[in-house]
């Protein structure tokens, strides 16, 4: 609760000290100064910060995260006609990421300093290095402009097909993926190259155990902790990418949302959606500090 009053608090200073007027957004170029005063007036935008910081942590209390200025209806159903796509759109590139990355990690530390481990460190490098926008449109430019295997913008809902609906979403998870597996395989590489320095691996390599076993059973599981921690961190960056990722692909989500709610001064859009993500931030991150009790026996709360 802490965290997500100082993000309410932060969001609502910062989106009254930038620059821009809704009044005069949604007036237009012709109106008056008195136009934009009634309108002002009419948003509750003319009292002061505080008086209208209390009006709107008062209605979020009791569920209402207000209404929309540009798009005239409840913040909350915006967000709940926009959460498909964005959550799709996470939850497999957190699955895809995961899939690649962690046996990626732990391949890397098994053959350290062989041409896995390097091209994995050289791939992390580039995966940190490149802005997702440009990965994005190289991606539409071979897959999709080049080769015609994918569309290149868009979203077809579950509802339509199975077939449409991971056909629209493979380049954009792809490209959301990219700096989480380069992320959560070099914490992957280190942990197991950690792990695989203690006395229990060579105890269960002497007893003749499988390499995989030693691998997957003890190297693995034992390093689960940190990887597990970066996963909820990587959220963070998930959130961000999803707000460019949408924008380049077109996809109607939260991210799309959000662009459009901060070009038109939106704010009690921008405020729903952000500290929806928050929570959402926040949530992840707590799932993960409860799942270190099942990772690691030792640790208890």
């Amino acid at each position: 609760m802490p965290v997500l009053l100082v993000v309410a608090v932060l969001v609502f200073a910062l989106l009254r000290l930038a620059p821009g007027d809704p009044a005069a957004i949604m007036a237009g170029d012709a109106a008056t100064a008195e136009q934009i005063a009634s309108i002002r007036a009419g948003l509750g935008l003319d009292r002061p910060i505080v008086v209208q910081f209390g009006i709107w942590l008062g209605k979020v209390l009791s569920g209402d995260l207000g209404e929309s200025f540009y798009f005239r209806i409840k913040v909350a159903t915006l967000i709940g006609q926009r959460l498909e796509p964005t959550f799709a759109l996470a939850a497999l590139t957190m699955l895809l990421a995961v899939l690649v990355s962690v046996p990626l990690g732990v391949l890397a530390a098994w053959r350290q300093g062989g041409w896995l481990d390097r091209a994995l460190m050289g791939f992390s490098v580039l995966g940190f290095s490149i802005p997702v926008f440009v990965l994005a449109y190289l991606l539409i430019w071979l897959f999709s402009l080049e080769l015609g295997w994918l569309p290149v913008q868009g979203y077809a809902r579950i509802a339509e097909g199975v077939g449409p609906f991971l056909r629209h979403l493979v380049l954009p998870a792809t490209t959301l993926s990219v700096i989480y597996i380069a992320l959560i395989a070099r914490v992957t590489r280190a942990s197991v190259l950690e792990a695989l320095g203690e006395d229990y691996i060579r105890t269960a390599r002497a007893k003749g155990l499988p390499e995989l076993r030693v691998l997957v059973r003890h190297a693995l599981a034992n390093a689960a902790v940190p990887i597990a921690t970066v996963i909820g961190i990587g959220v963070a960056i998930l959130i961000g990418g999803v707000v460019v990722t949408e924008s380049v692909y077109a996809i109607p989500g939260l991210g799309r949302l959000t662009v459009d709610a901060v070009l038109a001064r939106d704010f009690p859009t921008i405020q729903g959606v952000i500290l929806f993500f928050s929570v959402v931030y926040v949530l992840v991150n707590l799932l993960i500090d409860l799942s270190y009790v099942l990772l690691d026996p030792r640790i208890r709360y």
